[in-house]
């Protein structure tokens, strides 16, 4: 099974992640940030990748470190368990609506940590207690950086916040599932190496 565990460590953060690219999407997330939870565990359910996770951080200052921390150790767990990125599909992408918002997504495993962004939360001022949706970007840049992945995400249309959220990390979620999931060839580039 395609698995890793990756624990960081700073003045600021501890956390553990655990993933199972062969899964069944079942995750178990304690973080103090209750929104991270959820959507952490959307990405999970929605890409049938198993993830745990254990974060604790300064949340006293603000979520900032807790959230973009737990973004590096989740992209690092996926990319140490893909290893040589040998017979992968590579490529994800997913058009994903969740109720008026609609959120498209697309993945490139190439090696190379790429975050493309396009998402507007229209009510700045309707966001849960513990968190800002302007995380969800940092979180993704740290993800995306330790990963070595390109994600493009692009916010169609949305009116409601936590919808344009899970549309976001439901989106990634079932790109990132196809592109992780295995077609038993050979490395998926003409360079031999990704």
């Amino acid at each position: 099974m395609r698995s890793s565990e990756i624990k960081r460590k700073t003045s600021e953060t501890e956390i553990r992640v655990k993933v199972g690219l062969d899964g069944r999407g079942e995750s178990r997330i304690c973080t103090p940030c209750g929104f991270l939870s959820h959507m952490l565990e959307q990405l999970s359910r929605h890409s049938g990748i198993d993830i745990e996770v254990t974060a604790e951080g300064d949340t006293r200052v603000d979520p900032h470190h807790t959230v973009e921390d737990t973004g590096a150790a989740l992209g690092e767990a996926i990319a140490e368990a893909l290893g040589e990125r040998r017979g992968i599909e590579r490529y994800g992408w997913a058009m994903l609506a969740m109720d008026e918002a609609r959120c498209d997504t697309a993945v490139d495993l190439s090696g190379r940590g790429v975050l493309v962004y396009n998402v507007d939360f229209p009510v700045p001022w309707d966001r849960p207690e513990d968190f800002d949706y302007s995380l969800i970007k940092e979180f993704l840049s740290a993800f995306t950086r330790t990963l070595r992945g390109a994600v493009h995400i692009n916010l169609a249309y949305g009116e409601n916040n936590h919808h344009i959220a899970e549309s976001v990390f439901k989106s990634l979620a079932r790109s990132l599932g196809q592109a992780v999931s295995e077609t038993g060839g050979e490395v998926p580039s003409t360079k031999g190496s990704l």
